[in-house]
């Protein structure tokens, strides 16, 4: 470059060999904190308004059962007497109701206390075979008197089936009343479908099945084929074991106070098993199954209050008792200890 010659300009990035422009980094935005809250906020109403469609759904299939189950529409209970205020006292029976075979006679007999101050509750099992002596009844197995007093009704009251059902449901509690002492307000009757899709709508429930259980009999259908071993247990199989006594495959055989055990054992796998998180989300199913099989004296306004009131309740929070006793066929000869201390679990429940 010759002197006074004038000097270039420097030269730009894009003038550089293989140079290319560069460009200043455009700053980051900041997020603005109040949109963040926006959709936390949006995800909890989400949840919330999920949570109050299941729970107005629970409501709906709820009312619809309870208007199925409730048989003492015109009944009208004051409010200090109500199962939310007061101990109540129940009788429950499981009827041996199937397609093919069975009839009135109740596999299951339970009387319960339920108590709303402790959220608890005692239950009797009764065996089947046992002999109920009571003044002003005559003597005969225990699974023998509803169907007795039902029959009765019909032939010598004139009444038809609905006011049969309600009079041996009056009949078999005031009984029972008598029996342990203790005031019983109202009669449950679930047939062996109901306890079968209860356990469905749970998908089974787990239980250590003790022993090898096999039993045929082609005439009502029954076939008995079980393991020995922890397991869950479908509805059918469920209602298998509970009623396992004899066996014509080769297996042990059982007794009514095996029988009562069993049955213990898988109401409180029921209760426990809606206690969980998941039992929770399958309360519609286990509603709808048990308003299509259970019928219940009891106005529908407090079948709600028991609901609401016991719902939760696990199988710590109920005493299961059976009555023990001496088999001397066709009869169990019921221990006065075992009653004794039967009556006062139940006493003591009602008077919490």
């Amino acid at each position: 470059m010759t002197e006074g010659s004038k000097g270039l300009p420097p030269r730009t990035a894009a003038s550089r060999p293989g140079g290319a422009k560069k460009t200043a980094p455009k700053p980051k935005k900041k997020k603005k904190k109040g949109s963040v809250w926006i959709k936390i906020m949006f995800a909890v109403l989400s949840v919330l308004i999920l949570i109050m469609l299941y729970v107005g759904y629970l409501a709906y299939v709820a009312t619809n059962a309870v208007d199925t189950i409730g048989t003492a529409n015109n009944i009208v209970v004051p409010e200090e007497e109500s199962v939310k205020k007061k101990s109540t006292g129940m009788v429950l029976l499981g009827i041996d109701s199937r397609e093919k075979g069975g009839g009135l006679n109740t596999d299951v007999m339970l009387v319960a206390i339920f108590n709303p101050n402790t959220k608890t509750a005692s239950v009797v099992s009764i065996p089947r075979d046992s002999v109920l002596q009571v003044d002003g009844y005559r003597e005969r197995k225990a699974n023998a008197n509803y169907s007795t007093f039902f029959n009765n009704a019909r032939s010598e009251k004139n009444m038809d089936k609905e006011a049969a059902e309600a009079d041996a449901k009056k009949e078999i509690r005031e009984m029972l009343s008598k029996y342990f002492g203790v005031e019983l307000k109202y009669t449950g009757i679930i047939n062996f479908k109901g306890f079968t899709d209860v356990v469905d709508a749970l998908d089974g429930v787990e239980v250590n099945v003790e022993m090898d259980m096999r039993y045929r009999d082609t005439a009502d259908g029954t076939n008995i084929n079980l393991s020995k071993g922890q397991q869950v247990l479908d509805g059918k199989n469920a209602l298998d074991y509970v009623r396992y006594r004899k066996s014509n495959q080769g297996t042990a055989e059982s007794s009514d106070f095996d029988r009562n055990r069993r049955e213990m054992e898988v109401i409180g796998a029921i209760f426990d098993k809606m206690k969980s998180f998941g039992g929770v989300t399958k309360y519609d199913k286990v509603i709808g199954a048990v308003g299509n099989n259970l019928t219940l004296d009891m106005p529908p306004s407090e079948i709600k209050n028991m609901l609401s009131t016991y719902l939760g309740m696990g199988s710590s929070d109920i005493t299961f008792q059976a009555l023990n006793g001496t088999w001397k066929s066709p009869y169990v000869y019921v221990d006065s200890t075992s009653l004794e201390e039967a009556r006062a679990a139940l006493q003591a429940k009602m008077a919490e």
